[in-house]
C-alpha cells in the first residue's frame, strides 16, 4: 500500500443535496460543513453536476476538509481522463480530494449512459490499471489522491483492498462492515455509507425510508448484496420489510442513529461517511434550502 498523507477524519457528510440548491449556496455550506468539523464531504455521480468541477468548486470554498466522490462513475469518462481529473484537483488542493470510483449500476450505465455494462468487475479492475499508468503532461500534484472503491461483494473488497486504498461500500450494515474488514484485511481503507433518519415515530421514519430506499430495491448490486448480508426476498417486496428499512435507514433520536454510526466503527471502519435522510416536504426545517440544523446536531454528537 502507497504511503496516504490525505486524512478524511473519522466522520464525513455523504450528500446528494448540495446539487439541489444554486452553486453558490453549495459553496456557503460546504464551509459550514467544515466549520461544524466534519472531516470529509462525500458527494455523488448519476445525473447531476459533474463531480470534478463541483469538487472544485467546494474546495475552493473551504481550507481543509477533503472533497470525495461517492461514487464517480467509470463509465462516465475514460481513465486517462478520470487520471487527469484527478490529479488536476490533486495539484491544486493537495491532500483535500479523495476519488471514489466504480461501476455504477447496469440500468444507469445502459439506459442513462447508452453503454454496454458487461464484465463490470472485470472492467474496473483495467480501468483502474489504466488510470495508473496514464501520462499527465501538466505539473504533477506533490501527491497523488488516494483512491477508492465503492464495493459491496467480496469479489469487489478483495479488488479494493489489492489495487487501491480501500472501499467505499454503500446501504450496508454493521455485520457487512465486518465482514469487508476481514476480507481486506487490517491496512485497508474502509469507508461505509451510513444513512440516519432523525424522526422518532416509526411510521414516519419508515415512510422516509421505505421512500428513499425504493430506488435501490430495483437494482441487481443492492439486492443481491442485501441477500448477501441475510435478508429474504419477502424483505425486499413490497419496498422493504420493517426489519430491512430499520437495518438499512436506522432512525431515532440523535443518540439512537449516532450509536448505530459508532456499530461501523466497532466493526472496523476507518471512516464513516453519514448521510442524512430528510423529508423534503417539509423545507421549512431547512436553512437555505439544506438541513444544517440536522447537520450541526451530528457534528455534536458523533464529533
Amino acid at each position: 500500500m502507497d504511503r496516504v498523507a490525505l486524512d478524511p477524519g473519522k466522520i464525513g457528510i455523504w450528500t446528494h443535496q448540495l446539487d439541489g440548491v444554486p452553486s453558490g449556496r453549495a459553496r456557503e455550506a460546504a464551509g459550514e460543513i467544515e466549520e461544524m468539523g466534519f472531516g470529509a464531504i462525500w458527494i455523488p455521480e448519476t445525473a447531476g453536476r459533474d463531480p470534478f468541477v463541483h469538487s472544485s468548486l467546494l474546495l475552493s470554498a473551504t481550507q481543509k476538509i477533503v472533497l470525495a466522490t461517492g461514487i464517480a462513475s467509470i463509465y462516465s469518462r475514460d481513465a486517462l481522463a478520470m487520471a487527469s481529473a484527478t490529479r488536476t484537483l490533486s495539484e491544486a488542493f493537495t491532500n483535500r480530494f479523495l476519488l471514489g470510483v466504480g461501476v455504477s449500476h447496469g440500468p444507469f450505465v445502459e439506459v442513462i449512459r447508452g453503454h454496454s455494462w458487461e464484465k463490470p468487475l472485470d472492467h474496473l479492475s483495467s480501468y483502474i490499471e489504466n488510470m495508473k499508468k496514464s501520462p499527465f503532461w501538466a505539473f504533477p500534484p506533490e501527491d497523488e489522491a488516494p483512491i477508492c472503491i465503492g464495493a459491496l461483494g467480496p469479489k469487489a473488497l478483495k479488488l479494493a483492498a489489492e489495487s487501491t486504498w480501500g472501499a467505499h461500500p454503500y446501504n450496508v450494515t454493521s455485520d457487512h462492515t465486518a465482514m469487508a474488514r476481514e476480507i481486506m484485511g487490517e491496512d485497508a481503507f474502509l469507508a461505509p455509507m451510513v444513512a440516519v433518519i432523525l424522526e422518532t415515530d416509526s411510521l414516519k421514519a419508515r415512510e422516509l425510508a421505505r421512500k428513499d430506499l425504493s430506488i435501490y430495491l430495483d437494482l441487481p448490486n443492492y439486492r443481491n448484496n442485501f441477500l448477501r448480508m441475510g435478508f429474504t426476498e419477502d424483505d425486499l417486496s413490497e419496498g422493504g420489510s420493517d426489519r430491512l428499512l430499520d437495518a438499512i435507514r436506522p432512525w431515532g433520536d440523535i443518540q439512537t442513529v449516532s450509536t448505530k454510526v459508532i456499530e461501523h466503527f466497532e466493526a472496523g471502519a476507518d471512516h464513516v461517511c453519514v448521510q442524512l435522510v430528510v423529508d423534503q416536504t417539509e423545507r421549512h426545517e431547512f436553512q437555505n434550502g439544506l438541513p444544517i440544523k440536522q447537520w450541526q446536531l451530528l457534528a455534536e454528537s458523533l464529533l
